[in-house]
């Protein structure tokens, strides 16, 4: 065998990924509050890139007034004095009349020294040094948003007290180890033994700081389950005899209404039963949830769907969600006229080539988003005619295949995109379900119509309970094939108690 040297030539393809590539990818797949962020950063960066105000696509020059001030071409910048003196020209009494009081009691001095003055009666621009009666702060006026209060966090709040609670340097360590791993709602995510093996403490100093922590405010703090957190607020009421105790133990039962086995194991009548279970429904189950709240954040659409008058579908952007961002061309021209140095060619260069390909990355983002919506709408056509329901199965090969896309494309797309509906606003995800194969040969069914038609049947159940058996069969009367366990595992996915406990508190609401 010997060994050869010689050169070939070969023809293939391949993709490459360009910077502009991966530009356009990432920026297909971010939400409306990523992208935002992102053409905010852009336009900080890039001093060619302006934001486009008013109507969408509307074409305009970039304003005079937008450009730096000065000639930058000769390489000087505008004097302070011009500006400095046309915001300053107000004469005093002018200005005494807009503040509604006299300057001589901001800008006093007890111990007035010479100054510097304007002609006539213009302000001086030297403040008076703090010490009168006026209450000058060094000639600055108090930040008005200095004045605002934050809202207080349960982890502020529980330090507070912590620190008042003991002056030991080891419990006030372990305390803010155990405040720090306690959660929104006010439950503690540790457990004793984690917080000692991490911090080299003893689990005797743990547990004891834990009940400290514990009789903080709001009661039921930093408990570790439901049951210790129901007791300590209880205990704080002085309400934890042996029989709550017996009741809050057993919380499943409970929450099945067993309430024969809950007068058994407490010891009590059924008047009394009745009313340890409003004592407990009075308790806070998430005492830190009033610390902090996260607000709201409201779910704005991507893409609007409406009926148009000929029964058809009209599928359009929302221009509200959309960054409209447009390259300042004129102020590249004057800038790159004076540009002389290399670096500084590459420069501009560099950015105008981000630009433009931001701009274009921007409009074919919003091209690609809108055709998928279009053929989701088409394929989910019954959906918004007649509700969920008529949902049909639908995956993101389908959708590729009719636009011609890559199915990786159309799955960058829906994330974190929703559609504006007459029947609310959805996430594009939603409207992709999994299919449940029809009987005798039907045509599938949409495993979200099969769950909204499970969650009808329950609701609809008059003197008869329906079991997960009985529902099987109903469904399967209306040309559904579909197993026990599925239809036990949609039924848990809704929140449904099974037909045994359903028909329990039937008997109890029918009892009282």
């Amino acid at each position: 065998m010997s060994l050869l040297q010689r050169l070939e030539m070969r023809q293939g393809q391949a993709l490459v990924m360009t910077p502009q590539l991966l530009q356009a990818i990432k920026l297909l797949q971010l939400s409306q509050l990523d992208l935002a962020a992102y053409v905010d950063a852009e336009l900080e960066r890039n001093p060619l890139l302006e934001r486009l105000e008013g109507e969408a696509g509307a074409e305009r020059e970039a304003p005079e007034a937008a450009e730096p001030s000065g000639d930058f071409e000769s390489g000087e910048a505008p004097e302070p004095e011009s500006w400095l003196a046309n915001d300053m020209t107000s004469s005093r009494s002018e200005m005494e009349g807009d503040l509604d009081t006299r300057l001589d009691n901001v800008f006093a001095d007890e111990n007035p020294t010479p100054r510097e003055q304007g002609s006539g009666d213009m302000l001086s621009l030297t403040p008076a040094p703090y010490g009168n009666t006026g209450g000058s702060f060094d000639g600055e006026l108090p930040d008005f948003e200095a004045s605002l209060t934050a809202e207080t966090s349960l982890r502020e709040h529980l330090a507070g007290q912590l620190d008042l609670a003991t002056a030991s340097a080891t419990d006030r360590l372990i305390g803010s180890f155990l405040i720090d791993a306690v959660d929104e709602a006010g439950y503690l995510r540790e457990t004793i033994d984690a917080v000692s093996e991490r911090l080299g403490a003893r689990i005797d100093d743990v547990a004891r700081v834990l009940k400290l922590v514990q009789s903080f405010d709001p009661p039921g703090v930093a408990a570790r389950d439901l049951a210790e957190c129901l007791a300590i607020q209880l205990r704080e009421q002085n309400r934890f005899d042996p029989a709550m105790e017996a009741l809050v133990s057993r919380l499943d039962l409970v929450a099945k209404r067993d309430f024969p086995a809950l007068r058994r194991l407490c010891g009590v009548d059924d008047e009394d039963l009745v009313e340890m279970l409003a004592e407990i429904r009075r308790l806070d189950p998430k005492p830190g949830r009033a610390f902090g709240a996260q607000a709201v954040e409201v779910l704005v659409p991507d893409v609007f769907v409406r009926a148009a008058p000929d029964g058809s579908w009209l599928v359009e952007l929302n221009s509200e969600a959309l960054p409209r961002v447009l390259v300042n061309q004129s102020y590249y021209a004057r800038v790159s006229k004076g540009a002389v140095a290399e670096g500084d060619k590459a420069f501009l260069s560099e950015c105008l080539q981000t630009a433009n390909w931001l701009t274009r990355s921007l409009e074919q983002r919003a091209r690609t988003i809108l055709k998928v919506a279009t053929e989701i709408v088409r394929q989910q056509d019954a959906f918004f005619l007649n509700g969920v329901a008529h949902l049909r199965p639908l995956n993101l090969k389908t959708v590729a295949e009719a636009i011609g896309m890559h199915e990786s494309t159309v799955s960058r797309v829906t994330s974190n995109k929703s559609i504006g509906t007459s029947r609310g606003t959805l996430e594009m995800k939603y409207f992709f379900t999994a299919a449940i194969p029809g009987a005798a040969g039907a045509a599938a069914h949409s495993s979200e119509a099969v769950r909204h038609r499970i969650k009808q049947l329950v609701d609809g159940e008059a003197a008869d309970v329906l079991s997960d058996d009985a529902l099987v069969q109903r469904l399967r009367d209306e040309g559904v094939d579909i197993a026990r366990r599925t239809v036990a595992k949609y039924r848990e996915s809704l929140r449904i108690p099974s037909s045994i406990e359903r028909r329990r508190a039937r008997m109890a609401h029918a009892g009282r």
